[in-house]
């Protein structure tokens, strides 16, 4: 098997990270071709006849409501959602591993078991906590002014521009 360029391997990188970013939003009707509305928890519903559609988090959030305990494989069949999209989910802490599964995601710091998001809660705090402290000695310069809050002196009430006719 050939080797992948270097070029390949970041157009493969961006189509994934577009295919998981990307929940399958409906923006128009497949009945009348009307404006899909947003009404919540991925539900999507037409202002012209009411149909209802689903975003691919509102398509897996129904299937695990009907099939408690679905694996991703499962929930992926079922949906028609792909694994990636939904583990995203699982990081991104919008869906949830149920208690009774015995797989977990692993916290990216200590590897730690969880149900949802990156990390557990003790590298969460711990993290979060690090953040904080570095802020807190991080004070930005006495002397240093914002975007457009210099103070000019001498120039108050004078034209900026001035046309040469």
């Amino acid at each position: 098997m050939g080797e992948v360029s270097r070029e390949e391997k970041k157009a493969q990188f961006r189509r994934d990270l577009l295919d998981i970013s990307h929940l399958n939003i409906p923006t128009y009707c497949e009945k009348c071709k009307g404006v899909m509305v947003f009404k919540g928890v991925g539900e999507y519903k037409c202002e012209d006849c009411g149909h209802l559609e689903y975003d691919d988090y509102g398509k897996c959030r129904n299937y695990i409501e009907k099939n408690p305990g679905a694996t991703t494989a499962q929930v992926s069949a079922g949906t028609g959602v792909s694994q990636k999209a939904i583990r995203q989910m699982l990081k991104d802490q919008r869906l949830e591993i149920s208690a009774t599964s015995h797989a977990f995601l692993k916290c990216e710091i200590c590897g730690a078991s969880i149900r949802y998001g990156r990390y557990c809660k003790e590298c969460e705090t711990k993290y979060h906590r690090e953040l904080e402290d570095a802020a807190r000695t991080h004070k930005p310069h006495a002397n240093m002014s914002g975007f457009s809050a210099e103070i000019h002196k001498g120039e108050e009430g004078a034209k900026r521009f001035k046309r040469d006719w």
